[in-house]
């Protein structure tokens, strides 16, 4: 300021209007040199720093430019420029280093804002992140320094400090409650979900009272996102995983078998003792025949040593079809190479009732994805329904229409009588 003073001095300009060019010469000065700074920082640094990420081998590097942290932080060159030169106008110094002061913390909350999502997204890379996601520690990160900046710049304004206006907050703890109740709720719960481990990005979730059943793809500070098999998205609160019950599938997909649990119903009125035609058809059941024959051994000699009259079928032991059919579905289902052979596998009667006796199979496929879990699982069942009359058996299902005009013709009343 002093130098074009004399410069102006010098061509005997007046000292009113040598003020007023100083100060104008000045404003285009700094303005000029802000223009500059700005134009090498983001056109010759930033080019340099890209060019330098670009090339480098750490994939984090390019998180950090496509979260555009370094172009947030190229605005701090100018805004330092002016606040460095506000001593020049001492009439305005005060307002003007405010008023930097305020772009500066402004601009470095919006790049630490955009670190953070940096942050995140490098996290993301790793498989951790299923595990135990930090996005809700970062929305929690960011309030606070939004917070803070806003306390900051407010006492920067007034010209108190940031204690005072701290320390008057608690008169409105009840208020900040109330407004950040769900974030707080959201905090505790994401705490609980990641130290349980209770909830992973990717897992398939059930939860029927917020009509939710998919793939859990984001987890934040509120809420927790699930993708729906129907495509549609559910959002459930973060805080009703600890309050309210939901199934986890992970556990099949980690184990790798999924579980098929399904009865056939057996109508009771065709269960009955196998008679000898019947054995020796079953023995040339490939599945049927070792079992066949090692039974009809151990009947024997069982029947032999408690001296049991054969010539009636209620007395000693005797094979029955429907437990043979019930062997042979075990035997086809150990065979079967889709079902999973270290886990549970079995086929099992429960209690008979109105239609008829169910016979459970119990088993695990090896593949997990939906669409060759419901093909194994329709494969098995076809098969069974379809060699249950070849042991004398029948499925139970209810009347339908084709079975009353079988009642109301004699020739159809007499061929069902005798089948």
């Amino acid at each position: 300021m002093d130098v074009i003073k004399e410069a102006l001095a010098e061509f005997k300009v007046q000292e009113d209007v040598a003020l007023y060019l100083t100060n104008i010469i000045m404003i285009l000065f700094i303005a000029m040199l802000c223009i500059a700074a700005n134009f090498i920082t983001k056109k010759i640094v930033l080019r340099v720093i890209t060019h330098v990420m670009t090339k480098s081998r750490f994939k984090w590097y390019s998180i950090l430019l496509e979260r555009k942290v370094f172009q947030k932080l190229s605005h701090l060159v100018p805004a330092i420029i002016i606040y460095n030169f506000a001593s020049s106008f001492p009439d305005y110094q005060v307002l003007i280093e405010k008023s930097a002061f305020c772009y500066i913390f402004i601009v470095s909350i919006l790049a630490l804002n955009a670190f953070l999502d940096a942050v995140n997204d490098i996290y993301l890379m790793y498989e951790e992140s299923r595990i135990r996601p930090i996005k809700s520690f970062i929305q929690v990160g960011k309030i606070i320094i939004f917070i803070v900046g806003g306390i900051t710049l407010i006492a920067t304004l007034i010209g108190k400090s940031p204690l005072l206006l701290l320390s008057g907050l608690g008169a409105l703890s009840a208020v900040l409650m109330l407004i950040f109740k769900d974030s707080l709720l959201g905090l505790v719960a994401g705490v609980q979900l990641s130290a349980n481990d209770m909830v992973r990005v990717g897992d398939w979730i059930e939860m029927p009272k917020y009509n939710a059943d998919g793939d859990v793809i984001e987890i934040t500070l509120n809420t927790v996102k699930v993708k729906n098999w129907d495509k549609t998205i559910t959002m459930v609160p973060s805080y009703a995983f600890i309050s309210d019950s939901f199934k986890n599938w992970r556990g099949m997909q980690d184990t790798g078998g999924r579980r098929i649990k399904r009865s056939i119903y057996i109508d009771t009125s065709s269960i009955a003792f196998c008679s000898d035609e019947m054995i020796e058809r079953f023995k040339k059941i490939h599945l049927l025949t070792e079992y066949i024959e090692t039974k009809e051994k151990e009947i024997e000699a069982y029947n032999v040593d408690n001296r049991i009259d054969p010539s009636s079928r209620v007395n000693g032991r005797n094979l029955t079809n429907i437990g043979t059919y019930r062997i042979y579905i075990e035997n086809y289902l150990k065979q079967h190479p889709l079902i999973h052979k270290e886990l549970t596998s079995m086929v099992r009667q429960l209690a008979p009732g109105e239609h008829g006796l169910p016979l459970e199979i119990y088993t695990f496929t090896s593949d997990i994805r939906w669409l060759s879990y419901e093909a194994i699982q329709a494969d098995i069942f076809d098969h069974c329904l379809a060699v249950a009359s070849e042991f004398g058996l029948r499925v139970y299902q209810n009347p339908t229409g084709y079975d009353m005009r079988g009642l109301a013709d004699p020739a159809s009343r007499f061929a069902v009588e005798r089948g």
